[in-house]
């Protein structure tokens, strides 16, 4: 069964004042919850089996035809470290779009949808800037912290950029 949940054209500028708020996905990989801008997020799908590709780096999962348009998949969980997810049809694919690509990031779900002040948007602990920098600050929700991702960082690890400049020209 695939599911697609189409998401509107909204983009949210860094440079907002500090009373406005940015609008989050929030998703979980394990127990983690993740966020991203929804301005990026371009269609949420179920889970869809992918090409693998020889020699991808090991967060690549493959690529998918999405409506005529190659597209690498990574396995956030592999990303961050937290081993491959066995991916069945609970799982979803966040098709993203980040500096002018377009990806998928498998997860386990995803939540919500909610609003959050741009001054309830926390740096990242300096053990998060480590080398990949994939988080780029923290957001406390209820009781759950929200790691809002650096995507353009997930994307770049592992050679990502080569497999979607190619998806581009395909």
């Amino acid at each position: 069964m695939t599911m697609t949940l189409q998401l509107g054209e909204k983009h949210f500028s860094s440079a907002q004042p500090e009373s406005a708020a940015r609008r989050i996905v929030t998703f979980k990989v394990g127990d983690r919850t993740f966020g991203i801008d929804v301005g990026m997020v371009r269609e949420i799908k179920g889970w869809q089996a992918t090409t693998p590709l020889p020699h991808a780096a090991p967060h690549v999962r493959g690529v998918l035809n999405l409506r005529g348009v190659i597209l690498a998949v990574y396995d956030l969980r592999t990303a961050i470290g937290m081993g491959v997810t066995d991916a069945s049809a609970t799982h979803v694919i966040v098709v993203v779009d980040v500096e002018d690509k377009t990806a998928g990031l498998l997860v386990d779900s995803v939540s919500d949808i909610v609003d959050v002040p741009v001054s309830a948007v926390r740096p990242a602990p300096d053990l998060e800037r480590d080398e990949h920098g994939l988080i780029e600050g923290l957001v406390l929700l209820d009781s759950d912290i929200v790691a809002l991702l650096d995507l353009a960082a997930v994307i770049r690890d592992g050679g990502g950029e080569a497999l979607l400049k190619t998806s581009r020209a395909a």
